[in-house]
């Protein structure tokens, strides 16, 4: 099963029983629809695990940051993990950290099952 979307800002792709979303550039609420469509793609794979690459995003705004939250919150709900790759940016870590947020995130410098 592929689950492939691209756009300018987020590309979908699968490792293993991983789908990894990458993100990079700037992230704001124009992003929002090639986000959710990520999220779809990563939600109809089904797979234990989504690893989201936060390593690229220099700026984002509270359009990622809910929709983080909400695919957090779906994967919880179905029992798949939902991981953050970084390292993250000085800009999405504030914005993660200023908003009490981050807590609720597995944040890691490789993927699940690699070493970091």
């Amino acid at each position: 099963m592929s689950v492939p979307f691209e756009s300018t800002k987020v590309h979908v792709t699968r490792l293993d029983q991983v789908v990894c979303v990458a993100l990079r550039g700037e992230l704001d609420f124009e992003d929002a629809e090639d986000v959710q469509a990520a999220w779809s793609a990563a939600d109809g794979a089904g797979l234990p695990t989504t690893a989201v690459d936060l390593s690229q995003v220099v700026f984002a705004d509270s359009m990622l940051l809910n929709a983080l939250l909400d695919a957090r919150r779906r994967h919880d709900a179905t029992g798949r993990a939902f991981v953050l790759l970084g390292p993250l940016n000085a800009s999405v870590s504030r914005l993660l950290e200023v908003t009490g947020t981050l807590e609720h995130f597995t944040v890691q410098n490789a993927l699940p099952g690699k070493i970091s």
